[in-house]
């Protein structure tokens, strides 16, 4: 399977070494980067082909748009049109698979996802939505370029990735700001500073592993370890007076709104 990336930041470098641990070949994976030190990096790191242009890079069984979205409208619109069979992956954040086929002369096999910045270290997941045009065969490319990094998740309604945006792409600030507060909470309780980020850090990496791990609900999990009268369930009834829930819903919504808005903005003719 050949794959080409119409931009070369961060994401995509995290996409391309997680693709070669998986077992792609460096020649079918081909990138087009304007900016002559991303090149250089990208192929002395990978050894795959990069291009100032995408000329070679369309030529390829999954295209993956790794612009930013401000910019992407103008990137596709200066294509050709994608062969018929090529799988356009799009990981633009709030552009609208439509807007992509349109800007790309009618194109519809696309795929936009929302992966998140976990994948950095292969830890990330992806929510993804499919256009009605795109077979059963270009789903499992587009899913296995993303699984090089993570897992992935497929929404049959496209609006369901602005709840996407609001959970798993927007979700690393919030739990980062949880550790935040955890580790502040410590230092306000007499810990010095590296073990009380230490504690931190390792408590919420642990608690998810476990969890994954397991396969129990978090409710279930959170019951085992709250003994009645301990000091869980006096910290536990401290986070629900204050609040805590309420807090992560709206910030979910807000998330989800803002998704929606420049879905709008970005999409505007």
């Amino acid at each position: 399977m050949k794959v080409g990336f119409i931009g070369g930041g961060n994401m995509a470098e995290a996409m391309i070494g997680g693709m070669l641990k998986q077992g792609f070949a460096a020649m079918d994976i081909r990138v087009s980067e304007p900016n002559a030190e991303r090149r250089t990096l990208l192929t002395g790191r990978f050894g795959i082909k990069v291009e100032e242009r995408p000329a070679e890079t369309l030529a390829v069984d999954v295209l993956v748009l790794a612009v930013k979205p401000q910019i992407l409208r103008e990137v596709l619109t200066s294509l050709p049109k994608p062969d018929a069979t090529t799988c356009v992956l799009s990981i633009a954040a709030g552009v609208r698979a439509g807007d992509i086929a349109r800007w790309l002369n009618h194109h519809r096999a696309v795929v936009r996802a929302m992966p998140n910045t976990p994948a950095l270290v292969g830890a990330g997941i992806a929510g993804l939505y499919a256009l009605p045009d795109v077979s059963e065969e270009q789903k499992a490319r587009a899913e296995a370029v993303l699984k090089a990094v993570g897992a992935a998740v497929w929404v049959a309604d496209e609006a369901q990735i602005d709840a996407v945006t609001a959970i798993s792409g927007s979700g690393p600030a919030y739990v980062f700001l949880f550790i935040e507060a955890l580790e502040d909470a410590g230092r306000a309780l007499g810990l010095a500073p590296d073990t009380a980020r230490a504690l931190a850090l390792q408590t919420v990496y642990g608690a998810a592993a476990l969890a994954i791990q397991d396969g129990t609900e978090p409710a279930v999990l959170r019951a085992r370890v709250t003994s009645k009268g301990g000091t869980t369930e006096r910290g536990i009834a401290a986070l629900e007076e204050h609040g805590v829930r309420a807090a992560v819903t709206a910030a979910a919504r807000a998330a989800a709104d803002r998704a929606r808005e420049l879905g709008d903005i970005l999409g505007a003719e």
